[in-house]
């Protein structure tokens, strides 16, 4: 019994990941172009049809650009939180109401045979979350576009044996570039993102329970980060906490503009 996943688009351009069972398919965020979606997807040999269901993190335009054409031309169900349907609704345009399943508070999703588990973040959108993805017993976490580091985060994701987390930017490259200074407070606040040591502290905190065997960085920036510079930054924070990258886990990147490496957990 397995779960996969593949990061098929993760950054400020449009974020689209997916998770997988034997016998269902999802969606996390719809970001990209329907085009680039369906192309994404052949390219790891899954057909758009075949997916079961899409779930947003939040209704920013880089996460639901895509959204509309999903469910209209592929017939996509989606799932997602009353807040979120609330100002998603205007911006993807007419759907077919069958294919919406709405919820009103966080709780427990059974798709298929996968368990869906969220948890409310910090960040400036109405009703933001992050997912963690449950087949027997293996475990996938997602978990960015977020401005703090809750107990909570980490209580979801203590467990995960693959866990993505956000590594937005490198702090003195945000403060010395080019962003205005209301962009630049933003990402910096307590509803914007993580830095790159936000993501060595989680992946940290996170190995200190022994599960994860696979750490991917994700959203990085194209203007306030280098992928090496993310990379690096949060194995120097690793190794002095004494995990080794490629012995004690797999350290990873995802991509804002092309298909990351396709994983399959199995225990």
């Amino acid at each position: 019994m397995a779960l996969s996943f593949c990061s098929l688009a993760s950054g400020s351009s449009g974020n689209c990941q997916y998770v997988a069972s034997d016998k269902t398919r999802l969606l996390v965020d719809a970001g990209m172009s329907g085009k680039y979606i369906k192309q994404s997807l052949e390219h790891i040999d899954v057909h758009i049809g075949d997916v079961n269901g899409i779930l947003l993190t939040h209704e920013h335009a880089d996460h639901i650009s895509g959204l509309g054409v999903l469910m209209r031309r592929f017939k996509l169900p989606l799932y997602v939180t009353e807040k979120t349907w609330e100002v998603v609704a205007p911006k993807v345009g007419a759907i077919d109401s069958g294919l919406l399943h709405v919820y009103d508070k966080i709780e427990d999703l059974e798709i298929g045979d996968i368990l869906v588990q969220s948890a409310r973040v910090s960040h400036d959108a109405v009703d933001p979350l992050c997912y963690a993805f449950r087949h027997d017993r293996s475990k996938i976490g997602i978990a960015t576009d977020l401005g703090t580091i809750s107990d909570e985060v980490i209580e979801t994701f203590k467990d995960c044996d693959l866990l993505m987390i956000e590594a937005n930017h490198d702090i003195e490259m945000l403060k010395t570039g080019r962003y205005p200074l209301y962009l630049k407070r933003r990402i910096l606040s307590e509803f914007g993102h993580l830095s790159n040591e936000d993501a060595g502290f989680v992946a940290k905190e996170i190995l200190k329970y022994g599960f994860t065997k696979h750490i991917l960085l994700a959203h990085l920036s194209k203007e306030n980060n280098f992928p090496d510079l993310a990379f690096e930054t949060v194995r120097g924070i690793l190794e002095e906490a004494g995990a080794v990258p490629g012995e004690d886990m797999l350290l990873d990147l995802t991509y804002r503009d092309r298909v990351g490496k396709y994983y399959r957990i199995s225990k």
